[in-house]
């Protein structure tokens, strides 16, 4: 049963029809993996920890740089030198005291990542790190967790949920290459600020929708943008027979 402040808290969510208390009340019960704490990070953690997530699991290796302040909206100058997860953890409890937030300072290795996995309803992948990202879709395969994945460049994004075991396809579907390569990234590329502020909060409204039961997510959907001449596509995602990590589903 929510509290007085929460309700006045979250009054705005409650207001929406089909969301309600229900919602809100599955929202502080619900636990998220986010990793990456970094441009899509920022954005998706601090929204998820302000609408109520209960319990926030926060995983990045990374210190904050000088050139990070531009578009990862969690740290500030006086965060320079620290641990990224730990300077958005700070963040978080500034706007929201009632989350709980587990810091997790170092980058994932696949052998982590089952144990984490487990432990959450959702992952939201915030990472530029292909190994990273075929690992996290694995684990959450074997989990039966959703993952909410996004890529952002330049003024280039893409955004998708991979939850094969509830119908679609997974990550590796719509990427079969599993080379060691890193993903194209913004210190190579560039990315005007906002776009990860765009992409990033889109995670977290996909992440609340399928954690309160509101809304349709983009189970088999792959949305791509283009903000620099604001062109916004949607397509539909059709799952590979032969993929070797979800295709046993199918069988």
């Amino acid at each position: 049963m929510l509290s007085d402040e929460q309700l006045l808290r979250y009054n705005r969510q409650l207001l929406l029809n089909d969301f309600d208390i229900a919602g809100q009340e599955r929202l502080l019960a619900a636990s998220v993996l986010v990793v990456g704490l970094g441009g899509l990070g920022c954005p998706a953690a601090l929204y998820l920890g302000a609408a109520g997530v209960g319990r926030l699991l926060l995983a990045d290796g990374d210190v904050v740089e000088l050139g990070n302040l531009q578009r990862q909206i969690a740290h500030g100058e006086a965060d320079i030198g620290r641990n990224k997860a730990a300077s958005a953890a700070s963040a978080i409890a500034a706007l929201n005291p009632g989350v709980e937030v587990e810091v997790i300072p170092r980058q994932l290795a696949e052998a982590d990542m089952a144990a984490l996995v487990g432990r959450v309803d959702l992952v939201v992948d915030a990472t530029d790190n292909y190994p990273v990202r075929f690992a996290l879709n694995r684990a959450c395969i074997t989990a039966a967790v959703p993952l909410v994945s996004a890529a952002a460049v330049r003024t280039e994004g893409q955004i998708s949920v991979f939850d094969p075991v509830r119908g679609g396809p997974c990550y590796r579907c719509l990427h079969p290459d599993t080379g060691d390569h890193t993903a194209l990234s913004c210190s190579q590329s560039g990315v005007l600020a906002p776009l990860v502020g765009v992409l990033g909060s889109l995670q977290a409204m996909e992440a609340l929708k399928i954690l309160a039961g509101y809304g349709e997510p983009l189970r088999g959907k792959l949305l791509l943008l283009d903000l620099r001449c604001m062109d916004i596509r949607q397509f539909a995602l059709l799952p590979r027979a032969d993929c070797p990590d979800c295709g046993h589903l199918r069988a």
